[in-house]
């Protein structure tokens, strides 16, 4: 993954971080930022993930390299998780963290309380137009990370609008829409935009004249 620096348009790397293994490999190999979660409220909550306990130590550890932390809380929050995304973002704040990806408006409302802390439109919110990503700016949003499916000349678009942008090079590029797939909650009974995807898109279907499609176990 990368993201263009509007001022110098120089790309940096943003790896993934589930685990402390994978947080060293990625530091030791020169990412400019991890980004990594906590074990609720991420869109990978089948990583190892972090406590907030561990936290600090996960963030001292790549500043002293060098390298950003972005924590992902990407997923939509239920009414009865506010109390525990408000916690997440006070952990956050404390632990130094650079920046927060994030879905669900609800941070947007929240946000004033944490200054410290930037603020990037995860690539599940689905901004996936100059539009989109002129109203982000609007909205203080410090950077949009586009959703996976756009073309070049799409994405350049957005970059004209001034807006910080990262985009996906390389990862899990599903062909659903970003932010906006039900198929998981549909054909599988867990959702991708609650961090349970069973990422139907990734495996074999069949389909016949006479039967609606099958995926292929």
């Amino acid at each position: 993954m990368t993201y263009i620096n509007n001022e110098s348009c120089t790309p940096q790397l943003l790896a993934p971080a589930g685990s402390k293994e994978s947080l060293i490999a990625a530091v030791e190999s020169g990412a400019d930022a991890v980004y990594l979660g906590v074990r609720s409220l991420n869109a990978r909550r089948g990583a190892a993930n972090f406590s907030h306990d561990e936290l600090a130590d996960v963030v001292a550890y790549a500043h002293e390299h060098g390298v950003k932390v972005f924590l992902t809380l990407n997923t939509d929050v239920a009414t009865r998780e506010v109390g525990q995304a408000a916690r997440a973002l006070e952990v956050a704040r404390l632990a130094k963290v650079d920046a927060i990806l994030f879905t669900d408006p609800l941070f947007l409302a929240l946000r004033p309380f944490y200054p410290e802390v930037a603020f990037h439109f995860s690539t599940q919110a689905a901004i996936e137009n100059s539009a989109g990503a002129q109203a982000a700016k609007e909205l203080g949003i410090n950077r949009v990370v586009l959703a996976r499916e756009l073309s070049r000349d799409e994405i350049s678009a957005v970059i004209k609008t001034g807006v910080e942008t990262e985009i996906f090079t390389q990862g899990a590029l599903c062909f659903c829409i970003s932010g906006r797939c039900l198929l998981s909650s549909w054909g599988g009974g867990r959702s991708g935009n609650r961090g349970t995807c069973t990422s139907p898109c990734r495996a074999a279907w069949t389909h016949n004249d006479n039967a609606s499609p099958q995926r292929m176990l």
